[in-house]
């Protein structure tokens, strides 16, 4: 019978953020292979626990009892962005006059109050992991990724000038979150390819972006905490930047088309952590079986010297089959035992 919500599987939660730190560090093999998600989407979230999640402590809820040892938690950050999806809305940066006039957030204004709030109900173990939405993301949101395109070829300077206020805000989130106690690790998410490259020039990545994200890894390192990066799509052509220069920890999302997460772990295992990877084609179109199956596969494979976790090649959207996720996570706890 195929499973509904978490009541059931067979997990019974006992978190220990210490394993996904080992595996985050590649510090030999962990106790079992943990779960992880960059995040899981609400309407997800609200099928597999039976009721709705409108505020932090359902979301809390949700991930302790789908048997992570983590809760993924953003800062407030009041930023005037276009829409990637919509772009007929317009993007609020288009030349250096409204460069000029764009109303940037004062480091005081960015809310840590999830933070503050998650820290006193964690459960025993538990530990949270600070995200945020990319830099090049951010770019992208202001001035639309056609125009920002345009600006690479016509106004450099522009670019830049966008790039390093961008950097400032990053530093301010970025320390403020590493020096939280509970917090465990921290996420760069940045979608950086697509298919068959990566969204600009690698050489513009070098110049506008990698040494910024270098920045915010050095952040979480100083603070003695991993730093994982979170980036769709191909790319090949800065991959050793990634690993050598911007000195990540563990990189996320991996798709069948591109680059398997088989593959990567033989690449790339040697020197960081791989994490998910189980395609969301396979996830959404095979049957339940076959879920358990490829999801013991990646366990027995993957995690058997450690440096690697269990979940998605992207994250669970609203459109992936309940039973088909709660199969990868009830195959995957299953083989904790």
């Amino acid at each position: 019978m195929a499973l509904r919500t978490l009541e059931d599987t067979a997990i019974q939660p006992r978190p220990d953020f210490e394993q996904l730190r080992k595996v985050l560090m590649r510090e030999g093999k962990p106790r079992y292979t943990p779960f992880y998600e960059l995040f899981v989407n609400q309407p997800i979230m609200e099928a597999v626990l039976g009721r709705p999640v409108q505020d932090r402590v359902a979301t809390l809820e949700f991930y302790y009892k789908a048997g992570y040892d983590y809760v993924p938690t953003s800062p407030g950050w009041p930023m005037l962005f276009g829409n990637l999806i919509d772009r007929r809305q317009g993007y609020p940066i288009r030349d250096w006059e409204t460069f000029e006039k764009y109303p940037w957030p004062s480091p005081e204004s960015i809310s840590y109050e999830e933070y503050e709030a998650l820290a006193p109900i964690l459960p025993d173990g538990m530990r949270i992991i600070a995200q945020t939405g990319g830099i090049f993301e951010s770019a992208e949101k202001l001035l639309g990724y056609e125009q920002l395109c345009y600006l690479l070829a016509d106004n450099p300077p522009l670019v830049e000038a966008i790039f390093e206020k961008l950097e400032a805000q990053y530093v301010a989130m970025y320390s403020r979150m590493a020096e939280i106690e509970h917090v465990g690790a921290l996420v760069i998410s940045d979608d950086l390819g697509f298919k068959t490259q990566t969204m600009i020039a690698p050489d513009d990545l070098r110049k506008y972006v990698l040494p910024w994200h270098r920045r915010l890894a050095h952040i979480a390192h100083d603070a003695g905490k991993p730093c994982i990066l979170h980036s769709c799509g191909n790319l090949s052509a800065i991959m050793e930047d990634i690993i050598e220069y911007v000195d990540i920890d563990a990189k996320h999302s991996y798709e069948d088309a591109i680059l398997p997460v088989t593959e990567a772990k033989k690449l790339y295992g040697d020197r960081i952590a791989i994490l998910g990877g189980f395609d969301m084609d396979r996830l959404c179109r095979t049957t339940e079986e076959q879920v358990r199956a490829y999801t013991r596969m990646l366990v027995t494979e993957l995690g058997r010297d450690g440096g690697y976790a269990l979940g998605s090649g992207n994250s669970i959207a609203p459109f992936v089959p309940v039973e088909n996720y709660l199969a990868m996570l009830d195959e995957g706890w299953r083989m904790r035992c």
